[in-house]
């Protein structure tokens, strides 16, 4: 990997037992529908150890077209958090299709002098990878509030669910690698090998958007990189055309693994006789390119999320079907003592 061409790593400050963690509405609107849901993230962050607030525009009912309100108030509100001491941890209580509509308002200043853990998944894609290559941010792939926390958490089993509260709590507090990630039956080998690299991806539309920008990530960062990726909705063809644009654009070329997560939703898959698999799909574009590839991992809009810290080194093993989080994601808290 060419470290060279790599910014420094900005790690959020770990949260420490009592800090505030606000859910924010950073795309999409809250129905009215889900409010029980909601209610129920909040118990799931409280039982963690934090205190939790809604931000304002968090509201039942608040919409402008798609989204919660206009994307100048939204980037209003994100920026009043991020630049607000007491605020240790943002997450997105939804995703959705405002986030295009900021990027280029959101204050990285902030962020630089102050880095919190900003936690989701879909739109909120977006926004870890502009962060992380504007300001080396290490975003937190992670579950929403609404349909993780509150919804696919609940739905999953009892063991499942202390498992991810454990994961989560550890990873917001602790200044450790974590390690292995707790896999399921569900890994596949798609690729065998090995390879360790920095982990890099989210939403795969939103990859091929956000590189699409002047925000976009520099060919660079992606040598020798772990490219996470997941997807939901369209079609299986879409799936293949998107990868494709990550290959002309170069991407493909430069990293040293790939991670697929569950698909959701995506028309075309499996049909007998006339679809691919996504393993098919992910080989055929790949080609001769022989790296690791790890699919069926749980993450994206499959649900529930194991978290996928943008930026942080990683090891794969593909055959063993293993990932591991070699580095913390969040810096460790310091000792009281004198400024030094």
């Amino acid at each position: 990997m060419t470290g060279s061409a790599l910014p420094q790593l900005l790690r959020p400050r770990a949260l420490r037992p009592g800090d505030l963690v606000v859910i924010a509405s950073l795309s999409g609107p809250l129905h009215a529908a889900y409010e029980p849901d909601l209610e129920q993230a909040v118990v799931v962050i409280e039982r963690m150890g934090f205190r939790v607030r809604r931000a304002p525009l968090l509201e039942a009912g608040r919409h402008h077209w798609w989204s919660a309100t206009r994307p100048a108030e939204i980037a209003e509100e994100f920026n009043g958090l991020l630049r607000d001491p007491e605020v240790r941890a943002i997450i997105a209580h939804d995703g959705g299709q405002t986030a295009l509509g900021y990027l280029d308002l959101i204050d990285v200043e902030a962020v630089a002098a102050d880095p919190k853990p900003i936690l989701g998944y879909s739109d909120i894609s977006l926004v870890h990878l502009v962060l992380y290559a504007r300001t080396g941010l290490v975003g937190f792939h992670a579950d929403l509030a609404t349909p993780g926390l509150g919804g696919h958490w609940q739905a999953a089993s009892a063991a499942r669910r202390a498992e991810l509260e454990k994961l989560y709590s550890t990873l917001l507090t602790s200044g450790e690698a974590i390690g292995a990630l707790p896999a399921t039956p569900s890994w596949e080998c798609w690729r065998a090998g090995r390879t360790e690299g920095r982990l890099i991806g989210g939403l795969l539309n939103r990859i091929a958007l956000a590189q699409a920008t002047r925000f976009a990530l520099p060919l660079e960062r992606f040598d020798g990189a772990v490219l996470f990726w997941e997807e939901a909705g369209g079609q299986a063809a879409h799936v293949w055309s998107y990868l494709q644009v990550l290959r002309h654009s170069g991407i493909l070329d430069r990293i040293s693994g790939m991670v697929v997560g569950v698909p959701h939703a995506i028309d075309g898959l499996d049909s007998p006789d006339t679809s691919p698999t996504l393993a098919e799909l992910v080989l055929d574009v790949l080609g001769d390119r022989d790296i690791p590839v790890l699919g069926n991992d749980e993450f994206g809009h499959a649900g529930p999320n194991l978290p996928m810290p943008v930026g942080i080194r990683v090891g794969l093993d593909a055959q063993q079907r293993t990932l591991s989080l070699l580095e913390a994601a969040v810096r460790p808290l310091m000792v009281r003592g004198p400024v030094g």
